[in-house]
This record gives C-alpha cells, sequence and structure tokens, in this order.
C-alpha cells in the first residue's frame, strides 16, 4: 500500500475515553502501515469507521443513527462498525445494508488487518467472539487531534451489576504490563506530550491477569520523565485505597482530579445495583481526597429513576450527594438493557419522573461547581493549553484541579502549562468530566 496514494478515513467514535483512545490508535496503525489518513472537513471519505458503545438504550439508537448517516452520505465507503454494540448486536449491524466489516472487541486491535484485506478481495466480514471467550488485551496510547493523551491501561470487567451490560460487551478484566505501559507513556513523552489519562474499564482492577498492582503502576509512569500531568479517569470507590489517594497527593504529576463511580446514595438500592460498596464507604473516600488534596475536583457518576428508586429513596440519595462536597455529576437516567438483571426488579420509574430526577441532580452538579470555582477566582493554577479546532479565535485548558478556561488563540501556547490568574471572564461555568 506503501506506492499508492492514501485512502482517507473518517472516524466516529461513541460513548467513552477508552473508545476515542482506541479510535485514535486504529487511525495511527492505519497512517503507519500506508493504507489512510484521517479525513479534512471539507473531504469525502474512502472508509468510514464506527467505534460503537452501548451502554444505554439511547448509546445504541446513536450507533444505528450513525451508522446509517454514514452510509447515506458516502454510499461508496467502506464501511466498519467495531466496539461495544457491535460486539453485542454483530449480526443486526452485519444486516445493516452498506455495512461491510463487523468487528466484536475481541477483533478491535485488528481493524486495520481487516481493512487491508477488504480493499484487496471485496469481501465483508463478521467477527464477533463470545464475551467469555474475549481473552486479548489491545494496546492504546494516542492522542487523535488532541493535545492530551489517553492511555489504556486495563479492559474488560469483573463486576456483574443488575444493570449493566459491560461485561458482556467487553469480556472479563485484562491489563497490559507496567513494563509496556511505562514504555508506551516515554514513546508520549519523545512526541512531545505533557499530559496522560490512564483509561479503561475498571481500572482499579488493573493487574488481575498479571500480577501487578494499579498503585505499582502509578509509582511507575509518575517516574517518567517528560510527562508532566496524569489524569485518572474513573476509579470504582472499593478499589480506591486511601494508599492510593495519599500518594497522589505526594506524587510529582498526578493532578489532584479524581471521577469516581457512586451511581446512587441510597444503600438500598446500589444493593439493588450490586455494588461492592456502601455510600458510607463512598463518603471516607470523598472525606479522604478532602484531608489530603483540599483543592482537588471531585466527579461522581449518578444514575437516576433505576428500577427499585422509589421517591423516597430518590430523596435519600439527592440529600446524600449534596453533603459529600463533590464538585460535578455525571447524570444520566436508567437504561432497560435485554439481559441484565434489573428487569427482574418489580418498581419501575416512569420515564417522566427519570427526566425530572435528572434535572434536579443537574441542578445540584451546577451550583456545586460553581462554588468550588468561585473558591478560586482571584488565584493563580498552572494550565496546559490544548489544540483548537481549526480556526478557532479562542483555545481552552484545564488547571491542575480541572477548572475550564478560555483564552484568546495564541499558538505558542499550545501544549504548554502556563500559570493563569483565574476571573469570571475566562472560566466556564460548566464542563463534563
Amino acid at each position: 500500500m506503501s506506492n499508492v496514494a492514501l485512502h482517507k478515513v473518517k472516524f466516529v467514535t461513541l460513548g467513552c475515553k477508552l473508545n476515542f483512545s482506541e479510535s485514535a490508535t486504529i487511525g495511527q496503525q492505519l497512517l503507519e502501515r500506508g493504507i489512510a489518513t484521517t479525513v479534512k472537513d471539507d473531504e469525502a471519505p474512502d472508509i468510514c469507521v464506527v467505534n460503537t458503545c452501548s451502554v444505554t438504550s439511547l448509546a445504541d439508537r446513536k450507533c444505528r443513527q450513525s451508522i446509517r448517516n454514514l452510509i447515506r452520505r458516502y454510499p461508496d465507503a467502506l464501511v466498519v462498525v467495531t466496539g461495544c454494540y457491535a460486539q453485542l448486536q454483530g449480526k443486526a449491524v452485519a444486516e445493516i445494508p452498506g455495512v461491510d466489516i463487523v468487528l466484536g472487541n475481541e477483533h478491535k486491535g485488528d481493524v486495520v488487518d481487516y481493512i487491508e484485506q477488504w480493499l484487496g478481495n471485496k469481501q465483508k466480514a463478521l467477527a464477533v467472539t463470545p464475551h467469555k471467550d474475549i481473552r486479548r488485551f489491545a494496546p492504546s496510547c494516542e492522542c487523535g487531534d488532541r493535545t492530551r493523551y489517553f492511555l489504556k491501561v486495563q479492559d474488560g470487567c469483573d463486576y456483574y451489576c443488575s444493570y449493566c451490560t459491560i461485561p458482556l460487551a467487553r469480556g472479563r478484566s485484562r491489563s497490559g504490563t507496567i513494563a509496556s505501559l511505562v514504555e508506551q507513556a516515554q514513546d508520549v513523552a519523545q512526541r512531545g506530550g505533557k499530559e496522560i489519562v490512564i483509561t479503561g474499564v475498571n481500572i482499579g482492577d488493573f493487574g488481575k491477569n498479571t500480577g501487578e498492582h494499579f498503585l505499582d503502576l502509578l509509582k511507575a509512569l509518575d517516574q517518567v520523565e517528560g510527562i508532566e500531568r496524569y489524569r485518572i479517569s474513573s476509579i470504582e470507590p472499593d478499589l480506591l485505597t486511601d494508599e492510593i489517594i495519599d500518594w497522589c497527593a505526594t506524587s510529582r504529576a498526578f493532578m489532584p482530579h479524581f471521577h469516581i463511580p457512586l451511581q446512587c446514595g441510597n444503600d438500598e438500592v446500589l444493593r439493588l445495583m450490586r455494588r461492592h460498596y456502601t455510600r458510607d464507604l463512598f463518603a471516607q473516600k470523598v472525606e479522604r481526597i478532602h484531608q489530603v488534596m483540599p483543592h482537588a475536583f471531585i466527579g461522581v457518576d449518578v444514575m437516576v429513576g433505576t428500577r427499585g428508586e422509589t421517591p423516597e429513596y430518590f430523596e435519600d440519595s439527592l440529600q446524600f450527594i449534596a453533603s459529600l462536597g463533590v464538585q460535578h455529576l455525571h447524570v444520566f437516567p436508567y437504561s432497560e438493557r435485554p439481559g441484565t438483571l434489573a428487569l427482574r426488579i418489580p418498581y419501575i420509574v416512569p420515564k417522566t419522573e427519570r427526566d425530572a430526577r435528572v434535572a434536579r441532580m443537574m441542578e445540584l452538579s451546577d451550583r456545586q461547581q460553581r462554588q468550588f470555582i468561585e473558591r478560586f477566582l482571584g488565584t493563580e493554577r498552572p494550565v496546559l493549553f490544548e489544540q483548537p479546532p481549526h480556526g478557532s479565535a479562542v483555545m481552552h485548558g484545564f488547571t491542575d484541579n480541572y477548572i475550564r478556561v478560555t483564552v484568546p488563540y495564541c499558538p505558542d501556547m499550545v501544549n504548554t502549562v502556563s500559570p493563569v490568574l483565574l476571573n469570571n471572564d475566562i472560566i466556564s461555568a460548566t464542563h463534563n468530566s
């Protein structure tokens, strides 16, 4: 393929940061193999890769819409569908007219091989391994068109929460080795990267297949010269040990920023969800962070309207979350997922009530995030500025404790950490954690 003009590839990535990292890696592999380069805004692609999500029924619908929209807009393009929706609904996806290649998560690391084969023989392919047989760990560490790199350290999940299909989509927990991940971080440093976000499905379970431990990984990454910042994307509260919190507080490069899934602040609902902790344990983790990193930003996942969440349980959850002093809530309504144990729970929350609960939680989130920001107005914090979209007159960046700022575009500031005096004119009131 090196003697042939490069094809143009368009990526549509849905869902989590892990998917983003994997899509960026596929794009880099296509370029390195001399097969394709990413399209520009005004170009029509020869290849479309859809990296799908299936965490909710809405995510499923968005996947179907994205696939059909691409086929309609680019009828002559090769269409490849991979990711969690492809894993769970592979046959149905393959039956969509215009879809050429469907790959489950065991084969996501083979996307480039399948594309190269299709370019040679134009034969459709469907490869979906049953979730119990998913074993491979496909490395991924890329930034795509962004500035921050996303390092995949773990994949899969051994937790079977009653509402969730992720173990069915991603398979059992598995990880890279500390040595291989340090090598990838060193490569990022050589490429000039300054910040790495550690990603995975359940990163606190890192090392179950290698005999290593998450804290040892953090300590090893912290020693990589050239990387100025690390962030832990999301970690379960029962796997976020006090030792990890205390070490991050004194580390060289780990930022005062945590994202911790709570899902609900009522113990009875947590039991129905088959979560592995109580709200008291969660509160202890938040209090520990406040003690050793009082300036830390804490984001929390919250699901509302799950089966069994009576109005009384929701009010209890809302009051508990308000008492925590966290900074941002990633709120989403419960979604019925086929094959999950939650479908056996009799109490069903009407959709209108679910939507109303989302709105109330979002109001709380906005209020608490604004209070957090106000604490730091008039103070100076270090900000890593990111590459803005082409043609943008402004650029964005994040403080060490994840306050988003916006300033006029200055090319010399891209990918640099600069001290910034925080004021209302440059701070975005809300953002996603």
